[in-house]
């Protein structure tokens, strides 16, 4: 089952990320523009492909199951700020070693708080499209086989490669970067994702929260290369690494606290 909710996953989401560069003159095009619901479509196959999965096991009680955790609100504020600051604290962090390595700042984004605070607001009901598949759906399954802390770093891996189309369509926002090193640093980011669900007791609504502020605060301090072309390079920007490297060293420190523990399947 575990294979097929992956395979169903990728072919929805890159039939349909494909299909909508192509109406849009093969580029990325955004979600307003032509193709960009079709877009949209393959950004929320974690989680549809989850419900249909979990509906055809379990029926409507299933799915309200697996639905459940994202109103699991009532948390210790502390989750909520880890959720929120965590990845732009390692972000920080990596302008300072810029700072140390190279005697000179990276370049920092001009988007103001305020704006990227209210996104994060917007943003994490839209993160319901890819939780509810990764962590809700994909992550309990795979821990029952292997434990949380394993089964943290193999969704990293599924987690990145589904993103890989996105490397090759124009105007995507990662278009011709390093994706070995997106992939490390994701993995990375999936071990922090896992730690905070299971930390929670299973809240999806705090992950949602933290892959928001992840998607918006990314442009804090700049890590993509200016032109980049070589999707399979291992160069990349000292910020970028720098990002990587942090995020593993947390991460470890997370998979030792996640040692022994798994997760029973939702459904």
């Amino acid at each position: 089952m575990l294979v097929a909710y992956v395979l169903l996953t990728f072919v929805v989401s890159w039939a349909t990320w494909f299909a909508a560069a192509g109406l849009a003159g093969g580029h990325g095009g955004g979600l307003l523009g032509r193709g960009g619901p079709l877009f949209l479509l393959g950004v929320f196959a974690p989680a549809l492909v989850a419900v249909a999965l979990t509906y055809g096991g379990s029926g409507r009680e299933g799915v309200v199951r697996l639905l459940a955790p994202i109103g699991r609100w009532r948390v210790d504020v502390r989750w909520y700020l880890i959720a929120l600051f965590y990845f732009i604290a390692i972000k920080l962090s990596a302008a300072l070693l810029h700072r140390l390595a190279k005697g000179e700042w990276p370049e920092f984004g001009e988007t103001s708080v305020l704006l990227m605070i209210g996104a994060i607001f917007v943003s994490t009901w839209a993160q319901a499209g890819e939780e509810v598949g990764w962590r809700g759906y994909l992550l309990p399954h795979l821990a029952t086989r292997v434990g949380l802390g394993a089964a943290s770093i193999g969704l990293g891996v599924v987690w990145a490669l589904w993103h890989l189309p996105l490397f090759y369509l124009e105007g995507s926002g990662s278009t011709g970067q390093s994706f070995p090193l997106y992939a490390s640093h994701v993995t990375a980011l999936s071990v922090a994702m896992a730690w905070l669900y299971w930390r929670t007791g299973r809240s999806l609504l705090l992950v949602m929260v933290m892959h928001a502020a992840v998607n918006n605060t990314t442009g804090v301090v700049a890590s993509a290369v200016p032109g980049a072309s070589d999707v399979w390079t291992l160069s990349g920007s000292l910020v970028g690494w720098g990002t990587a490297g942090l995020s593993w060293l947390v991460g470890i420190l997370m998979l030792l606290d996640m040692r022994g523990a798994t997760l029973e399947p939702t459904p």
